[in-house]
């Protein structure tokens, strides 16, 4: 049996695993105390169910338990991680190289440290949607204090060589930042084989509560220091003062657990459902896979359909099918997504994608169902294309035409 409408935009937000909501609840209610008390057992239970999420959320990664700072979510470990280091490491440079794929966390972080007086250099990426390597170590230089890419795309799926990345960074003594916020849960991440020293993630990508989120700080080869971005308390060892959210650190705990014992299974369950869906779509006529086929997460699929619009398409079967489009758009002027536009791809083709993101709760009859209703709805749209016609009619048709029509 179908429960609609059928949730294919697992890289925006997954729901909360029933495991997680459990290992959440006591600390709403009986066990409701403040982690910094600790003058009382309430405290003292509170602080335990911290400690216990901090090492389950480090064995995630392979990192040691003191590395893992508790935050809000993942934008504000990016801004602590990279305005940390910025402000930490303003003696040494002002450097920082960046790629223009990021997530905006990422992106409108360092336009505000490049306001602080620091230097951004985004690098451009293949059509494949992964850097050149050599550009990386051509950008580098002696101010350089920070490496900060992306260990997965959210809109492509796309996987950085992060560990080809760390290489040519800790060869020139710089430090490495990655937001893994898509990748952590979905696929290993390792922060010592992969050469990470800061590392952004969240629990609402991996079946957890959203609200919380972490930074990895690595401790030693090499000690990375940061400068706090929110004062008050000295909580997290003073790297970032607060309330700790116990309940949603507990969640994530759980979360994390969870995904480290299903990881394998998930992974290659969901990557033969994308596969199928993703064939179907690819057997229509004039339709394009848009990054990397291969070195790519196993849940994500972004596919352009040409000659019809991706806002089109969703109104046709966003009342039974939940997805996101390729495009950012506004009421006032519609833009297309700029992850495409950095592949190089065209406007039209970059207006007319949709992403399709897997979990771990999607089944193959909701994948069936997907591929029936997607491909009758652009059958049907191209049919009262005009651009349709022409193509079919073998007229060539230019940009502007797409856009005049």
């Amino acid at each position: 049996m179908l429960n609609f409408p059928i949730y294919l935009d697992y890289n925006s937000t997954t729901p909360c695993d029933p495991r997680v909501v459990e290992a959440m609840l006591p600390y709403f209610t009986s066990a409701f105390g403040n982690a910094a008390s600790r003058n009382h057992p309430l405290g003292w239970q509170a602080e335990e169910a911290v400690e216990l999420a901090r090492e389950q959320v480090a064995k995630l990664i392979g990192a040691e338990t003191k590395e893992i700072v508790f935050t809000s979510g993942a934008t504000e470990a990016v801004n602590l991680g990279l305005k940390g280091v910025f402000e930490t490491y303003s003696g040494k440079g002002n450097h920082i190289v960046t790629c223009n794929i990021e997530h905006k966390a990422v992106l409108d972080t360092c336009g505000r440290i490049e306001k602080m007086g620091g230097e951004v250099t985004s690098l451009k990426v293949k059509p494949d949607g992964i850097i050149d390597l050599k550009e990386l170590e051509a950008a580098i230089k002696p101010s350089t204090i920070l490496v900060a890419v992306m260990y997965a795309n959210n809109e492509i799926g796309t996987l950085m060589p992060i560990k080809e990345i760390s290489a040519i960074a800790k060869k020139k003594g710089v430090l490495v930042f990655s937001d893994a916020t898509q990748a952590v849960g979905k696929i290993p991440v390792d922060v010592i084989r992969d050469g990470i020293d800061l590392m952004a993630f969240s629990a609402h990508k991996l079946y957890g509560p959203k609200g919380v989120g972490a930074l990895y700080v690595r401790r030693k080869d090499p000690r990375v220091k940061l400068t706090p971005q929110i004062d008050g308390g000295g909580h997290e060892r003073g790297i970032r003062s607060g309330t700790l959210n116990v309940p949603g650190i507990a969640g994530f705990g759980k979360a994390c657990e969870i995904a480290l014992n299903e990881l394998k299974e998930t992974g290659e369950r969901l990557r033969l459902l994308r596969d199928k869906l993703e064939n179907a779509f690819l057997n229509i006529e004039e339709t394009y896979l848009n990054g990397d086929k291969n070195q790519r997460l196993p849940n994500v699929s972004n596919i352009s359909f040409r000659y019809v619009e991706g806002d089109a398409l969703m109104m046709g079967f966003n009342k039974n099918i939940a997805v996101s489009s390729g495009s950012a758009c506004t009421s006032a002027s519609p833009e297309p997504s700029y992850v495409l536009k950095a592949l190089e791809v065209g406007d039209d083709l970059a207006r007319s994608s949709i992403r399709f993101s897997l979990g771990k709760n999607t089944t193959e009859e909701e994948i069936d169902y997907t591929i029936a209703e997607i491909t009758s709805t652009v059958n049907r749209l191209r049919e009262l294309s005009p651009l349709w016609e022409m193509y079919k009619e073998g007229v060539e048709i230019k940009q502007e035409e797409w856009f005049h029509h």
